[in-house]
């Protein structure tokens, strides 16, 4: 069975902290404890679920590996464990008791064929593109870390032409209930490892486990169009399957880098135009960037900072279709800076000869000052 997200599984957003992500393992542990739920497989399984989930997300080294390589970078790590003290596995009392709960739980929890096929995790890989590729579109190749089926034993787990038989331990259930007073655990079988057979002679490559780790290189067509967010689909290319299930999908989510001159907001995109104040007082043309080389944007005279102009087309075609969005351009006016004397001479000419006209010259600076003075004039008694 495929493995969920666990940010889904615990019902927390990606970058809940720890306090947060331990205020929803005690809520959903609590109310999907086995004890709870006598007789109820299906709490059982999701109890397992959110405890591994936990496990994961509680430990800062084994989420930063989850957050980037998603169920391959914590495989082997999560859950399992042996004795009554073990450790942070899922049901390990030094966690699911002493740290969060603090009631007194027993044992239990429903039964399922160990030996069934069951269907490898899906896997993400996080992939950052730069802006360009991603409107254009690009192929990426990509190196991904996961479990796959052993070949030397197809995933069985024997050595080829050797047998198996059933768990002395647990009987062939996958899992032992271990009680020490009032409490009780139920955890996979120390001897068989949850499987319900005992291998007599362990496969000498995967050393009993069916699935052995492996880096596999994949070429991504990544189409143009795509954003932040998007994810593309590689059928078959996550884990293994386990006693001969399929594998599980590979999901690439698509990052953009920040691009130094564009910002993308879903199908247009946006810039700053830096200009003078002479040319935008008087007009004129400027050559700005897009996507698809430099066209010319003409300045009308007495332009204001902040203005925006519309370069129809000039945006990104979206992935799912439809039209090419819009690059709107947004002038700055630029002061001058490092004036000579001679410069600074002319500025302050230049400040006489608008003389009384200045209100007329510069509306919004006037028409401010004026508010402002309204405003202190309605404030007094």
């Amino acid at each position: 069975m495929s493995k969920r997200d666990y940010y889904e599984v615990l019902g927390v957003e990606r970058g809940a902290d720890t306090k947060d992500i331990k205020k929803a393992y005690r809520r959903l542990a609590q109310k999907l404890h086995p004890d709870r739920n006598p007789g109820d497989e299906s709490s059982s399984e999701k109890f397992q679920e959110v405890s591994e989930a936990y496990e994961v997300l509680s430990d800062a080294d084994k989420r930063a590996a989850y957050d980037q390589f998603g169920h391959a970078g914590v495989d082997g790590q999560a859950g399992g464990g042996g004795g009554f003290g073990g450790g942070a596995g899922a049901g390990g009392f030094g966690d699911v008791f002493g740290d969060v709960f603090g009631d007194i739980f027993g044992g239990g929890g429903g039964r399922r064929n160990p030996n069934a096929p069951q269907r490898g995790s899906d896997l993400r890989y996080n992939l950052d593109i730069d802006l360009e590729s991603a409107v254009a579109g690009t192929t990426v190749d990509i190196r991904v870390p996961r479990l796959a089926a052993c070949g030397h034993c197809d995933g069985d787990g024997a050595e080829p032409g050797s047998s198996k038989e059933t768990c002395p331990t647990c009987h062939g259930m996958g899992k032992v209930r271990m009680q020490q007073g009032f409490f009780a655990v139920e955890q996979a079988c120390p001897t068989c490892h949850g499987r319900g057979e005992k291998i007599s002679v362990p496969c000498r490559k995967c050393h009993g486990e069916g699935r052995v780790q492996e880096s596999k290189t994949l070429s991504v067509k990544i189409p143009p169009g795509v954003d932040t967010g998007d994810r593309i689909r590689l059928n078959g290319e996550g884990e293994g399957g386990v006693n001969g299930g399929p594998s599980g999908d590979l999901y690439v989510q698509v990052n953009l880098r920040e691009h130094e001159i564009f910002k993308r907001d879903g199908r247009h995109l946006q810039c700053e135009v830096p200009i003078s104040f002479v040319d935008a007082s008087l007009g004129g043309e400027l050559k700005v960037p897009t996507l698809d080389g430099r066209v010319v944007l003409k300045i009308p005279p007495e332009t204001q900072t902040g203005k925006l102009f519309r370069l129809r087309g000039k945006g990104v075609k979206p992935v799912r279709g439809g039209p090419a969005g819009d690059l709107l351009c947004k002038v700055v006016i630029e002061t001058p800076v490092s004036l000579n004397e001679e410069q600074k001479e002319l500025l302050r000419q230049f400040q006489q000869s608008l003389g009384g006209t200045g209100k007329s010259h510069s509306p919004k600076e006037n028409s401010f000052f004026d508010g402002v003075k309204k405003f202190f004039e309605d404030m007094k008694p």
